[in-house]
């Protein structure tokens, strides 16, 4: 439930990191606004202002990759790899020992490929039927 949530609001961050982002001029300057050097929505307080977001909403972002991680880790795994595979069950005078060769009556038949049918839709044929050489009047 919570890691639900907390994938929901990351996205919501990235998007708005992207929007914020795709905002600001390459030069410096936020949107290209006119107006008043003193101004709120000037050039200088629009890139005041969307830096002031970048940084906030980058900030977020990382703390909750931070947090998303942390937290789907410790609810996925309670035991590690090794206690999920066992290995204090196995026999370590087994693992280097020769293949034992199999009994004969355990080898599988060989496989037979089968016998191919033509069948001919053109001349009328049925299947299963052998195949005649057509004539020539």
């Amino acid at each position: 439930m919570l890691l639900g949530i907390l994938l929901t609001i990351h996205i919501i961050v990235c998007v708005c990191l992207i929007a914020v982002v795709l905002m600001q001029r390459s030069e410096g300057g936020a949107l290209g606004m006119g107006g008043g050097p003193t101004g709120f929505m000037s050039a200088r307080g629009a890139g005041d202002l969307l830096t002031r977001v970048t940084w906030i909403l980058g900030s977020t972002f990382f703390v909750l990759s931070l947090a998303l991680t942390l937290l789907s880790g410790r609810q996925g795994a309670a035991d590690s790899v090794v206690d999920r595979m066992k290995i204090d069950a196995i026999d370590p005078n087994k693992l280097n020992q020769p293949p034992q060769p199999a009994s004969p009556s355990a080898a599988p038949a060989p496989l037979t490929a089968p016998t191919p049918q033509v069948r001919n839709p053109f001349t009328g044929e049925a299947e299963g039927t052998t195949p005649t050489a057509p004539t020539n009047p």
